[in-house]
């Protein structure tokens, strides 16, 4: 049988097979139609940024929280956001900066943008500053499931995205469970369906269930070490390269300094998951 499934008898299911095809929120996770003519031409395993425009990137940057919530102000947020537009606006993209979005104000501007025309646009960035926790990203007056945000550019749902890269780097809690560390020694083509999950790339600034740390004056580890690491490497290396370089030195040199009992000298690891489909260079 060959690799593609070509020839081979029967058919295919699922391990968790239902007898119908919707899905408890009414959705479908059924592929979607994409052009496949540019594969067709030249297959590659590198995304193509042969657009008139490279993308939006889109930041939501939340620091003053209602007293009900019970969250703290996040000092050093501003910091961040700064470094991130300065670096996606180096690398060509049309950068818009959203400040204390409350829970509603955010799901509109994401859901408003995931129903514009990205037909000229090259790929989709979109950085997420705020409190969290597993699975939920806070707004100013309370928190949201992640995969909501996220959801709103599946491929079923905004199609100008369709084959394109969709970025999306996280900066915020993912639990409550600290990390000490441990010494250690130095040593394409006739393809007319796509899932409607693939092409998206999370960076969580933390590994699932763990706090993320971020300093008063300079800002998060996660969003120090993304911006240094596109900075120096963004017109040379692959993305996922240098996320590992991102992951490197978040492991490597940082280490949090607190006078709180149980939360000095804690370590923190981000945590890339990707669906991406082919190689992601900024530039041609």
């Amino acid at each position: 049988m060959s690799a593609n499934g070509a020839g081979r008898a029967g058919g295919d299911s699922t391990d968790a097979e239902r007898s119908d095809e919707q899905r408890s929120d009414g959705s479908s996770s059924a592929p979607v139609e994409v052009d496949a003519k540019a594969q067709a031409q030249s297959h590659s395993f590198r995304y193509s940024l042969k657009f008139p425009s490279i993308g939006q990137c889109i930041i939501i940057n939340n620091k003053n929280f209602d007293r009900g919530t019970g969250m703290n102000q996040r000092n050093g947020t501003d910091v961040d956001a700064a470094n991130a537009m300065k670096v996606f606006d180096k690398l060509g993209y049309k950068v818009k900066l959203y400040n204390d979005q409350t829970v509603e104000q955010l799901k509109q501007v994401l859901l408003a943008v995931s129903k514009e025309d990205h037909s000229c646009s090259a790929s989709f960035v979109c950085v997420l500053l705020s409190h969290g926790d597993e699975g939920v990203f806070f707004g100013t007056d309370g928190s949201v499931e992640l995969r909501y945000l996220t959801s709103l550019f599946r491929g079923d749902r905004c199609k100008s995205l369709v084959g394109k890269p969709k970025l999306f780097f996280i900066q915020a809690c993912r639990g409550t469970d600290l990390d000490g560390g441990i010494e250690t020694d130095s040593v394409d083509d006739g393809i007319t369906k796509i899932p409607v999950e693939a092409d998206f790339l999370y960076a969580f600034s933390t590994a699932p269930g763990y706090y993320s740390w971020r300093n008063t004056m300079t800002g998060s580890w996660f969003m120090q070490s993304l911006c240094e690491m596109i900075s120096k490497y963004g017109k040379e290396l692959e993305l996922q390269h240098i996320m590992t370089r991102v992951n490197h030195k978040v492991a490597v040199e940082f280490v949090s300094v607190s006078n709180s009992p149980g939360f000095n000298a804690k370590k923190q690891i981000p945590c890339i998951v990707s669906m991406l489909t082919k190689e992601m260079y900024f530039t041609p």
